[in-house]
């Protein structure tokens, strides 16, 4: 059976209603999971990606650098900072090595909770963890903050009176400023208590990709989801009231990375990415 086939398969077995699948335009996570070697995606996605190959072949290797740079911070978080607690939004199609995975691996008892409004995103993730009780995937916007705050399963698997990871890779490029990346960012940091982190990756500006970077850039305005791409000072913006853990905001590939890399190699994340804790308030002075 070709891929073509499968994909009619999908497309008769695809919910009907709001959630429904998009197959009219390709899709960013669906995109980015054929980037990743993925099967979770549909001809509109892989046709609208190999174009994007073909204009720049190092998007290939961002979003492996992407998913590089979320096991690192993932591990970070457990064992370092002994967090317990993560909120993935915009977590995307699953593939091996996702937060959880990670994270229990770490420790047993930590608990995630991934966001995505992709309709394949959400149901590959809820058959990844069928039978997970300290995991669950909520069919939300990430914009809609008060939605995902107070949904049942946050309830149940966050406690907001500990330390929670808010983890935002790769999310905010596909959110305009007149959605307001900032506010976004802010709302879950408020409902966030001291020592609670920020993981943040986002893409940058045309002048750190090499190419014809405004084409692929194009390619993606027909998409579900246009990319507003950003400076690194504009990210760093992002991390507002977090102090920033070393290295600060840095390429991707150069944050905690697991072997030596060159500038070259750094620059080629075509990405920054940091972390950022929440500071405990000085008590008063006496």
């Amino acid at each position: 059976m070709g891929r073509n086939d499968r994909d009619g398969i999908r497309r008769r077995a695809s919910p009907a209603g709001p959630g429904e699948v998009d197959l009219g335009r390709p899709n960013p996570a669906r995109m980015y999971d054929y980037y990743l070697g993925g099967v979770h995606n549909f001809a509109v996605d892989r046709e609208a990606a190999d174009k994007v190959l073909a204009i720049l072949p190092e998007t290939r290797t961002f979003a492996l650098q992407n998913r590089a740079f979320l096991r690192r911070v993932v591990r970070c978080l457990v064992t370092e900072l002994g967090i317990r607690q993560f909120l993935d939004l915009g977590s995307g199609i699953p593939t091996v090595g996702s937060v959880h995975e990670i994270a229990q691996a770490g420790h047993a008892e930590c608990r995630v909770v991934y966001v995505d409004h992709e309709p394949v995103a959400v149901a590959h993730s809820r058959k990844l963890l069928e039978g997970n009780d300290n995991a669950a995937v909520i069919h939300a916007d990430v914009r809609d903050s008060d939605l995902v705050l107070s949904h049942p399963d946050t309830l149940r698997l966050l406690d907001f009176t500990r330390p929670v990871a808010v983890l935002m890779l790769q999310v905010l490029p596909f959110v305009p400023d007149s959605d307001d990346p900032a506010g976004i960012v802010a709302a879950y940091r408020s409902a966030c208590v001291p020592d609670s982190c920020l993981a943040l990756a986002h893409s940058l500006t045309p002048e750190y990709w090499p190419g014809s970077v405004g084409e692929a850039i194009e390619l993606y305005r027909g998409s579900t989801h246009p990319l507003h791409l950003r400076t690194p000072e504009q990210v760093e913006a992002l991390f507002d009231g977090y102090e920033l853990v070393e290295p600060g905001v840095v390429f991707t590939a150069a944050w905690r990375p697991d072997r030596p890399v060159s500038q070259e190699e750094a620059i080629g994340s075509r990405a920054v990415a940091g972390l950022g804790r929440l500071p405990v308030p000085a008590g008063p002075a006496w």
